[in-house]
């Protein structure tokens, strides 16, 4: 048989975008052609893909780490990099898809339902998408951002019309083998059932699927035995059917108690919020393994007790199919009603508006550090650029100064109390790390340098025809001032006053 595996957690990494292009057009008799460096690829996604063919996640269990293509580097003449190839990963439906501290993210409840789980990066922008009329042959280009990368837990809660309950060896391993064509795992010891088993149920004109999970204890619904492992898969069944077990030779139990303790667990199991309570659902009883004459007469015993507290009543055998018929139209007739209710209830359209500009695209945080306050940047935009900046180009990262300088972060460091020379760190863990100089101001616009420099990084000490002119001006009146000295000077030994001087 094969394994059963209803929990996964998979190592994702999606593909990286591709770096932009740093060209110039260069043609015969056309010296100033401008830059036709190409944009990058963006990385391809990680999808999940609700597929009814699907039924085990046993897939993921022994390959958990996918990944996704990256995207291509750009090109000169205008060519950009391809788009990463998206994987899609196919799951069974009803599999929830959590964070690795348990958030749910999404509940792929319908077939063919997708799900982006991991976003891949956003290819560079080559330096044509980056001209403007005032820097028309910009010398840097963005680099790819890097895709998701991280753990997603994949958990599957079986999709049945019909769950069967019941302490261990109760028979409902052998009852979906007598209902369905479903081959489960049948002993004469408990707990013989270690993983649901679908089986699929034809009762006249009626299809419906029912489920045989893990046995019930008392103490279930805290954990004990297998008890987590199998409430988690009746979440999604519409109907219950009791499976007791007539013949027993426990002590201490006997079908009235062994009720009050799968109903006491029921009632205990915390049901997702807009699901219907366990106990508030349809409920069948099965009077099992009544080809035993004990057996027999304890459920003629035990039937008026249990129909006054407003079950229906079948007395079966899975060994001599007695009772197994009307006990399947029955169930049948609860999962049509329930179905006719559903397509009759329409599901309002669920609208999510994220107006822009509601909340800042950064935020700093002051943190303590053995040389004085460092000041962390966060937030979506400053780290991404970060990641698309070429700090070996020294205009991409004047590119990079002016942009945060756009967006408000230098005020923002002023009103904090950032000095020159103040750590600054961009993205969360071990970032870039910079010492600020908020005398750099933004003026990429204005590069007259060649391509690939930033002035404000080499400053031009080249002098302005006003600076010689007022330079020589200078050096001729201290000439001037210096001769009148040394005339001074020597009349003064001669005994020449000086007003005799012609």
């Amino acid at each position: 048989m094969v394994t059963f595996v209803d929990t996964v957690t998979l190592h994702l990494r999606a593909g990286k975008g591709g770096n932009g292009c740093v060209s110039v057009h260069r043609e015969k008799f056309k010296p100033l052609g401008g830059p036709d460096g190409g944009n990058g690829g963006d990385g391809g996604d990680i999808v999940l893909v609700a597929d009814p063919q699907t039924g085990t996640l046993l897939s993921y269990h022994h390959s958990p780490h996918r990944s996704s293509g990256n995207g291509g580097f750009g090109m000169g003449d205008h060519r950009s990099g391809y788009a990463g190839e998206t994987l899609e990963l196919p799951v069974p439906v009803g599999t929830v898809v959590k964070s690795p501290s348990g958030e749910v993210l999404v509940d792929l409840v319908q077939p063919g339902q997708r799900y982006v789980v991991a976003r891949g990066g956003q290819g560079g922008l080559g330096n044509a998408a980056l001209a403007t009329p005032k820097r028309k042959a910009p010398g840097f280009a963005l680099l790819g951002t890097p895709g998701f990368e991280g753990d997603v837990v994949l958990e599957l809660k079986t999709v049945a019309d019909v769950a069967l309950v019941g302490y261990p060896s109760a028979g409902k391993s052998s009852l979906i083998a007598a209902l369905s064509a479903a081959r489960p795992k049948i002993a004469d010891y408990p707990f013989t059932t270690l993983h649901p088993n679908l089986g699929v149920v034809q009762a006249g004109d009626s299809r419906y699927t029912i489920a045989d999970v893990p046995g019930l204890i008392e103490g279930a619904s805290e954990g004990r035995g297998l008890g987590l492992e199998f409430l988690r898969h009746v979440e999604r069944c519409s109907a219950l059917l009791h499976v007791i077990d007539c013949a027993t030779l426990e002590p201490g139990r006997d079908p009235l108690s062994d009720l009050d303790v799968i109903l006491a667990e029921l009632a205990a199991y915390q049901v997702p919020e807009g699901q219907v309570p366990l106990l508030e659902r349809p409920q069948l009883v099965a009077l099992n393994k009544i080809d035993v004459p004990e057996a027999r007469e304890l459920a003629e015993m035990v039937r008026p007790d249990i129909e006054a507290r407003g079950f229906r009543v079948f007395d079966i055998s899975t060994v001599s199919r007695e009772g197994l018929r009307p006990l399947s139209f029955a169930l049948g007739e609860i999962v049509d009603r329930h179905r006719a209710e559903q397509a009759v209830e329409v599901v309002p359209e669920r609208v999510v508006i994220r107006p822009r500009g509601a909340e800042r695209d950064f935020e700093i945080r002051v943190e303590g550090g053995s040389y004085g306050n460092v000041y962390r940047i966060l937030g979506e935009k400053p780290v991404r650029w970060v990641q698309q900046t070429d700090f070996q180009n020294e205009e991409a990262v004047g590119y990079l100064a002016d942009r945060l300088e756009k967006l408000g972060v230098e005020d923002e460091l002023f009103r904090l109390g950032a000095t020159a020379g103040s750590t600054v760190v961009i993205g969360p863990g071990d970032s870039i790390v910079f010492d600020w100089e908020p005398s750099i101001s933004s003026a990429a616009e204005l590069i007259g340098t060649p391509r690939g420099l930033d002035p404000r990084f080499d400053p031009n000490t080249r002098r302005t025809t006003s600076q010689r002119r007022e330079q020589y001006h200078e050096r001729m009146d201290a000439k001037a001032a210096a001769r009148a000295e040394l005339e001074a000077e020597r009349r003064a030994t001669k005994g020449v006053p000086a007003e005799d001087e012609e």
